[in-house]
């Protein structure tokens, strides 16, 4: 909990003020991709989160939330080998389970939509043990968070954690992180993909992913969340501990300021090395805003203060230092301010000291002057939806009522 900040809640009002009206959506027809309304990126099932938020502490009118959960409904609901926890039955039944929170509204469509997420999650996790068991590596579609079983996981262990569903996608999890069969130094989330999860001649011999967003960050993340919240499970701190070594080892010093590289390339695990040139962005989906705060997890699910610690400096670092600011000129949750706020906040509430708490002001004014222009972009997770998300809790002072970041594991 921090103080609230006035002047970002009534640039979250303002935002959501903007956003009340779903009809236009509604009557526009049916996109693919991001547009779709069962989309949480870009679709009306985001928009419809920050209504949901907002009607949880009283900042926002419950009909609003429901007549956007109600477009985010329509059309036919998609259960097919691209949904996951940002599109289709997955990304529904997460903001309808936050629509609920503990009212017991919802039920039947609840219930429905847990039966849809529970057999999309056995059908992955079928075939991701029989990839294990044949020795191939996986492709990161399998377990990162955007499209995967990390993904999925995230919705299972918020929606139910004592369930057996969230069990198994935890310990498939765990297995994960084992080294495959001759494979030498790389760990067993290695891909032969490029970043954007294809083939590629620019990456030959695949990459390791340590985002949040598409690599083993999210599994660190989700991983330690089970465990700060008692879901027992085998080996899972021995799991989060194989990770942690792993991204130790890449762990990069610029000025006194901790930093991890989005991704290592054979290359770069045979020289030993990571040019400084590629510290990534500040940014939630591959930087600092992502994976400090997974490591912050890490340490607190390990009970490691140093790990803490380093995690807790490297966001402190950042927020201290105009140059890496200055690389983030989008607003957004993904790429932008608004993620790196979310992070900060999070990281700031679980943090001993107040180093980080005393930067946020001064985040929240950048990103409410970043605000100012035009935003082209309504949706979450790269435009103003998503702002107005992280302006509110910052606004508010006080966690999510809905645990609206869990979508991006910061919570």
């Amino acid at each position: 909990m921090t103080e609230p900040l006035h002047d970002a809640l009534a640039a979250a009002d303002a935002i959501a003020a903007a956003l009340t009206d779903p009809r236009p959506w509604a009557a526009a027809p049916p996109k693919a991709g991001r547009s779709w309304p069962q989309s949480l990126a870009g679709g009306a099932a985001g928009i419809a989160l920050l209504h949901i938020e907002r009607a949880h502490v009283g900042h926002g009118d419950p009909r609003t939330a429901h007549a956007w959960l109600k477009v985010a409904a329509s059309g036919t609901l998609t259960a097919a080998a691209n949904a996951g926890l940002f599109f289709g039955a997955p990304a529904l039944a997460f903001v309808t389970d936050a629509a609920a929170g503990s009212s017991g509204a919802y039920r039947r469509a609840l219930d429905h939509l847990d039966d849809m997420v529970v057999a999309i999650t056995r059908a992955r996790l079928i075939g991701a043990h029989a990839r294990i068991d044949r020795g191939r590596r996986p492709p990161m579609k399998e377990f990162d968070l955007i499209r995967g079983l990390t993904g999925l996981g995230v919705y299972h262990l918020k929606r139910h954690p004592e369930r057996r569903i969230t069990s198994d996608v935890l310990s498939y999890l765990a297995r994960l992180t084992e080294p495959l069969p001759a494979e030498g130094d790389l760990p067993g989330w290695w891909t032969d993909v490029a970043p954007n999860g294809e083939p590629s001649s620019d990456y030959p011999h695949g990459h390791g992913n340590l985002g949040l967003s598409h690599g083993i960050g999210s599994a660190l993340a989700l991983l330690s969340l089970a465990v700060l919240r008692n879901v027992p499970v085998a080996g899972v701190k021995e799991a989060i501990e194989r990770v942690c070594a792993w991204t130790d080892l890449w762990r990069q010093e610029d000025s006194g300021s901790p930093w991890w590289p989005g991704l290592v390339t054979v290359d770069q695990v045979r020289a030993e090395h990571i040019e400084p040139s590629l510290r990534p962005r500040p940014s939630w989906c591959y930087g600092v805003s992502g994976t400090a705060r997974a490591q912050q997890l890490a340490g607190l699910a390990l009970g490691d203060a140093l790990r803490r610690q380093t995690a807790e400096e490297a966001m402190l670092a950042t927020l201290r230092d105009p140059a890496q600011l200055d690389r983030l000129p989008e607003f957004g949750l993904c790429h932008g301010m608004a993620g790196l706020l979310q992070a900060a906040w999070r990281m700031a509430a679980d943090a001993p000291s107040s180093g980080i708490a005393d930067e946020l002001p001064g985040l929240a004014d950048r990103l409410i002057t970043q605000m100012s222009h035009p935003a082209d972009s309504f949706e979450l997770l790269d435009g103003s939806a998503g702002v107005a998300l992280a302006l509110h809790t910052i606004g508010t002072g006080v966690a999510p009522a809905s645990g609206w970041d869990a979508f991006l594991l910061l919570s």
